[in-house]
């Protein structure tokens, strides 16, 4: 059996009396995407900051390459790629002046340099950008650099932080992209996100909520677990139509999702004219109405709810 990349047993962190690490566990194979997804607060970055030793963690074990993190950081750092949430290179530098400075940091032999920075340069198409300060270059951009100075020791294993986080959608998908290609190449990669759409592109999500993870498998694997069916609504007023419809008959929850409701029941064929009617009778029309398959929103929403005990129809808004 191959050793995975990155192995986490039981991982904690406190900060004062706030646990932001309750308990992790997960493990990375070489060649695949885990996705840590959740929202602000759910412990991602504290968890990846312990990987890095930015931060202490107070128990359980953390293993990269098979490398012990609280004894064995510095074997540790020539094989690990590592991107901070935030950008974190020298502005007044340029794109090449900060791949240089990252390469003598990583002391990377001057052969393997002058054939890897140009490759780098060309995989994230910042070949023409390269005397531009990093300062004067887009979000976009900018994350694409940090990722290049993160690779040019060729580590197996990148450890990224939300790393697409206010960029546009174009440069998010460019970036994505890259990240595939890394994987192809074998690179294990450990990658926190908010984005749903990114979660799809994992092998593995772990969807976490306050520093503990409710649930984890490949994205259609936990499409497939959902327990209940879903019917999609649009109508308006929104949140006139959604505090209808959460005393519909049938209606386990309402969920927000965009300019629609998702309505978790067990029988849509005996749902839908009652959802129909309630409206009708409230003098609100819709727009639509029909079953839908479950995305990793929903999933994630109902766990949240199953983990946590929470109470009543509504998840998410008014």
């Amino acid at each position: 059996m191959v050793e995975p990349a990155v192995t986490i047993e039981g991982l904690l962190k406190r900060y004062g009396d706030v646990v932001a690490v309750n308990g992790l566990t997960l493990s990375v194979p070489r060649g695949s995407v885990y996705g840590l997804l959740g929202p602000d607060g759910a412990g991602k970055t504290s968890a990846l900051r312990c990987l890095t030793r930015g931060t202490k963690f107070d128990g359980g074990r953390a293993f990269i390459a098979g490398l012990n993190v609280e004894r064995d950081i510095e074997r540790i750092r020539p094989v690990v790629g590592y991107m901070p949430q935030r950008f974190a290179l020298y502005a007044d530098l340029t794109v090449m002046e900060n791949l240089e400075l990252f390469s003598d940091l990583f002391t990377v032999p001057r052969a393997d340099r002058m054939e890897r920075l140009p490759r780098l340069m060309a995989f994230s198409r910042l070949t023409r950008h390269e005397r531009k300060l990093a300062g004067h270059l887009s979000g976009g951009m900018k994350q694409k650099l940090a990722l290049c100075t993160a690779l040019v020791h060729n580590p197996g294993v990148l450890l990224l932080d939300e790393p697409t986080t206010g960029v546009d959608p174009v440069s998010r998908r460019d970036f994505w992209e890259i990240l595939l290609e890394l994987k192809k190449q074998g690179v294990a990669i450990l990658v926190s996100t908010p984005y749903m759409d990114e979660a799809e592109r994992c092998d593995t999500v772990g969807m976490m909520v306050d520093g503990r993870i409710l649930v984890e498998g490949a994205p259609a694997e936990l499409k497939s677990r959902f327990p209940h069916r879903l019917v999609a609504v649009s109508a308006e007023p929104l949140f006139a139509a959604r505090r209808v419809l959460d005393v519909v008959q049938g209606v386990h929850t309402t969920v927000l999702h965009g300019d629609a409701i998702h309505l978790v029941v067990d029988d849509p064929a005996e749902i839908i004219p009652r959802v129909t009617a309630a409206l009708e009778k409230a003098g609100l029309g819709q727009r639509s109405i029909g079953e839908v398959a479950p995305g990793l929103e929903d999933v994630f929403v109902y766990e949240i709810r199953r983990c946590q005990g929470q109470r009543g129809k509504r998840i998410g808004g008014n």
